[in-house]
């Protein structure tokens, strides 16, 4: 699937999700909302992090997992273990984690409001995207709604 931008789309978002093998693959960016795929491997994690002005919804169509969440990355003190057809939502700022605790692939799919991600960007790897962030490619696209004084996420 690729990402068409600001334009009307309908699609089924369960099949799309669950046949997602890349870490990260965003398929529908507006002007003030984004959705992305993501699939993590057993074991693995979406990384320590926080987003300080966006809030975001995902919601699990594969797999098993422990959700995380604190003010702060030494402070998770909202712990929550999740499967498929759950919803984790993310208030602005929080750090966060997903690790999955299964033996298959964590399939999930992700709305941000305002728009995170460079639009049709595909990484196939976590190292990818923190390659593409640290250079500059993951950006969000010029057209998209942009916070006054925009602040940089948060990694561990």
């Amino acid at each position: 699937m690729k990402d068409i931008g600001p334009k009307p789309n309908a699609f089924d978002i369960e099949e799309q999700t669950l046949t997602n093998d890349n870490y990260r693959k965003v398929i529908w960016t507006g002007e003030y909302l984004q959705v992305t795929l993501m699939s993590i491997e057993p074991g693995k994690d979406i990384g320590l992090e926080a987003h300080p002005q966006n809030d975001q919804f995902l919601r699990l169509e594969q797999g098993t997992g422990l959700c995380q969440m604190g003010d702060s990355k030494d402070n998770l003190s909202f712990e929550q273990e999740v499967k498929d057809d759950w919803a984790i939502v993310i208030p602005a700022g929080k750090w966060h984690n997903i690790t999955n605790t299964g033996d298959e692939p964590l399939k999930l799919y992700s709305v941000y409001s305002p728009v995170h991600h460079a639009a049709d960007i595909t990484q196939p790897t976590f190292d990818d995207a923190e390659k593409d962030e640290e250079s500059g490619i993951d950006e969000p696209p010029e057209w998209a709604f942009k916070l006054p004084n925009q602040k940089d996420d948060k990694h561990a």
